[in-house]
């Protein structure tokens, strides 16, 4: 729990130093408003009904492609505050929420396009596939991985069955990111922060 927090904490004062309110503008605002007002009902099934296996779905990488990583920061805090008070949860739960479904996957996702960006041709296949289908695969695996490593595992679930949950989950959280960064791309690159056609579309 207090590792949560001070993750939390660091995010925020990290995000707040960057200033990413200056790059918000009409045409991100509509990606802003839309993950405010959809992603706190989905972060909140879990605690709406009761199966033996709670199945999560972290909208994360797609946030932080949309909007970057700063203003992303402080958007899945938000939407984990919205969370609270739309559920029962108590904030020890809300803060795992935080961490471990949104800024984790988000800053995995910022270093994974900082990778691609460095040693990988800039490309719209590159950034559809890379960033936005498999990259989220590999972010969302690697941020279950590193929750259960530091024992915030699947409850009752065994280790080698939770990693194999896991990795179908960033699957399936994954195909609707990479589904939409493509819809994005052709028809509303202006709602991707981390999209630049003079980057892409140079060859």
């Amino acid at each position: 729990m207090d590792i949560e927090i001070a993750i939390v904490l660091i995010a925020v004062l990290v995000s707040l130093w960057t200033r990413p309110w200056r790059m918000l503008n009409a045409d991100l605002l509509t990606p802003l408003l839309a993950s405010c007002v959809l992603l706190p009902w989905v972060w909140a099934l879990p605690f709406l009904q009761h199966m033996p296996l709670q199945l999560h779905w972290s909208g994360a990488p797609l946030i932080t492609l949309m909007l970057g990583w700063p203003l992303a920061a402080l958007v899945l805090v938000a939407i984990g505050c919205a969370t609270f008070f739309i559920t029962s949860a108590s904030p020890e739960a809300i803060a795992h929420l935080m961490v471990w479904q949104g800024l984790m996957p988000a800053t995995f996702t910022l270093l994974m396009g900082a990778a691609l960006r460095r040693w990988v041709a800039h490309h719209p296949f590159v950034y559809v596939l890379g960033r936005g289908f498999l990259g989220s695969v590999l972010c969302l695996f690697a941020s279950s991985l590193l929750e259960q490593a530091l024992g915030q595992g699947l409850p009752n679930v065994e280790t080698g069955l939770s990693v194999i949950g896991f990795w179908l989950m960033a699957w399936g959280d994954a195909f609707v990111t990479g589904m939409l960064c493509a819809i994005f791309v052709a028809f509303r690159p202006q709602w991707l922060a981390t999209w630049s056609d003079p980057m892409y579309l140079k060859h």
